[in-house]
This record gives structure tokens, C-alpha cells and sequence, in this order.
């Protein structure tokens, strides 16, 4: 038979999980002396300070502490312990934990995607969101469009990691007649900052536009990639981040991420494995709506119908 602490952390990540604003004092095992110590950087991402990486490069620069004293590179905390950044507690007992937040931002030209306080357009403040967010990567300063912003450092981390090839689309327009051979070598890969760009997928939209959809974040990479091509980007605007689309939001507005947005968004990620095998299982005595043929269609339905593919397109070689 499981301990009293064990039921009780059970139950305490599975509120965390399922984005319940739950406290660590509903939940005894997890509270003082009892809690299990977790790393700094971990505990930093999830009550939604900074990223993981983020909070590694703060503790490199001496500007958090704990208990008083300066942080040490892979250290672990206790809730009960009182961790500062740049003086400013983030921590303390009975740390409540916070919803996880993503939302999906429409920025506009000049917003630079940055949270220093010392740049006035920065997007922190341009959203102006009641809770600490921030942002997954980033949209120069000239271009518009999709940006997630969040308060779940995980989540943020994995997006962002490389090697995980998550897909974000963009419509561009240049200041030349988009060819064939344009298209062919924007796909097959460009020399650009010291490496060659990824292939990717790019399909003509337009005498002088595009669309295309890289797995790699350069700084300015379709930017350099067209200049490496002898053209300029007249106008860049991201449409896409995995299977999160812009759709009909306004410029400079934002919204919350629907259920089932979060839900593939998890799954692409491969988070969550656990929960989401208890969502299969939940998922078989979940209320179903009916289309117009007579299926049955749950949430999870919904969201796989909301993955994203040029499947019209498949087969070209620009693709």
C-alpha cells in the first residue's frame, strides 16, 4: 500500500498537470522538511521565473541566490528555501503553484521580443499579460506575426531545442519575382552564417511572394537566406509554430491557448507521457459530439484534425 506522501505527491503533480492553481500546503508530503529537493533550474522554470537554460546563465552570472548565498551550478532547493533574483525573492514556503500559461501573441512591427526592462518596446510590457511570461524564441524586431509566450519554462525549452525539428511557417514577401531556381535553392539549403541552412519546405504564393516553413531558428534566417540569394525581404510575417496558427488574430492582440491546442502541442513535444495516457483513458467515457455524417468526435479527434500539412502540395519538389 502506498505511503500517505506518496498519494499526496501523486496528487499534487496530477493538479499541477491538469493547470489547477494548487498549493503545496493542500498536499503535506510535498510541504517543509518532507519535499523532495529538485534543481534549481527546474524549480525556477516551473513556478515560471525564465527558461531552464535561463536560469543556468543567471546562475553563471552570480545574480541568483539562495538562502543568502550565491547559487552553485546544478544545486538543488527545498520550497522552504528563499531563492533571489537580483535581489528580488522568487520562492519561499508554501510556494504556490502557478497555472501553466501559453498564449499565442500576434506582434507587430517595432515589438522586440525580449523581457529587459531597459528596452521601452519590449513585449513583456506590450501585452501587458497580470502574470510573469515570457517569450518562445523570438521575431525580429522588423517582422510580424506568431509568437508563443509562456510561463512554462519546460515547455519553452523543448520547443526551442534544435534537434527537436518543431516546424514554424512564414509568408514573405521580396522585392524580386519569386523563380523556380529561387525556390529550389532556398529549399535545398543556403550557406549562411558559417553553416548551411536545413532544407525546407517552400512553395510560391504570389509574383513576389512565399510561403516556407523551417525546422532551425537562425538569428534572421530567411532574411539572410534571401540576401545570400541576392534579394530583400520586403515584408515577413510567421504564421505558424507547430500546430498553433495565427488564424484571424488581430495585430497586437493575444489569447489563450485552446484545450485542445495544449493537448498536441504537449503530445509534439512528447511531454507528458503519463498524462497522456490518462487522457486516452479518459477519453473513452468523455462526452462526444456528432458531425454531419453521424461520427463520433472528442477533443482528441479535434486536435488531430487541427494538425497542420501542405497535404494538397505533397509530392513537389519545392516542398
Amino acid at each position: 500500500m502506498k505511503s500517505m506522501e506518496e498519494q499526496n505527491n501523486k496528487k499534487y503533480h496530477r493538479a499541477n498537470h491538469r493547470g489547477i492553481t494548487a498549493s503545496k500546503a493542500d498536499f503535506p508530503g510535498q510541504t517543509g522538511r518532507d519535499a523532495e529537493p529538485v534543481r534549481l533550474n527546474k524549480y525556477l522554470s516551473d513556478i515560471g521565473v525564465c527558461s531552464r537554460r535561463q536560469a543556468d546563465r543567471y546562475v553563471e552570472e552570480g545574480r541568483i541566490t539562495v538562502d543568502g548565498r550565491p547559487a552553485q551550478m546544478g544545486e538543488k532547493v527545498l520550497p522552504t528555501q528563499t531563492v533571489c533574483l537580483d535581489g528580488q525573492p522568487v520562492s519561499g514556503a508554501g510556494e504556490t503553484v502557478r497555472r501553466k500559461i501559453v498564449l499565442a501573441v500576434n506582434k507587430p512591427k517595432g515589438i522586440v521580443c525580449t523581457t529587459a526592462k531597459v528596452e521601452k518596446d519590449n513585449i513583456v510590457d506590450f501585452v501587458g499579460y497580470p502574470e510573469r511570461i515570457y517569450p518562445v524564441g523570438r521575431l525580429d524586431k522588423d517582422s510580424e506575426g506568431l509568437i508563443l509566450m509562456t510561463n512554462d519554462g519546460e515547455l519553452m525549452d523543448e520547443i526551442l531545442r534544435a534537434r527537436n525539428h518543431h516546424e514554424k511557417e512564414y509568408e514573405v514577401r521580396i522585392n524580386r519575382p519569386v523563380s523556380d531556381r529561387f525556390l529550389k535553392e532556398m529549399a535545398g539549403g543556403v550557406p549562411i552564417l558559417d553553416t548551411v541552412t536545413r532544407p525546407c519546405k517552400v512553395r510560391k504564393t504570389g509574383v513576389c511572394s512565399f510561403r516556407i516553413i523551417l525546422t532551425q531558428g537562425l538569428n534572421r534566417q530567411i532574411r539572410r537566406m534571401c540576401e545570400a540569394l541576392g534579394c530583400r525581404v520586403r515584408e515577413l510575417r510567421r504564421v505558424r509554430v507547430m500546430n498553433i496558427r495565427l488564424g484571424d488574430l488581430p495585430v497586437g492582440s493575444w489569447r489563450e491557448l485552446t484545450e485542445e491546442e495544449l493537448y498536441e502541442l504537449n503530445r509534439l513535444t512528447g511531454r507528458n507521457s503519463r498524462a497522456h495516457a490518462e487522457e486516452a483513458g479518459r477519453s473513452k467515457s468523455e462526452p462526444a459530439s456528432t458531425d454531419r455524417t453521424g461520427r463520433r468526435r472528442t477533443a482528441r479527434h479535434k486536435a488531430a484534425e487541427g494538425r497542420t500539412s501542405w497535404k494538397s502540395s505533397r509530392g513537389s519538389k519545392n516542398l
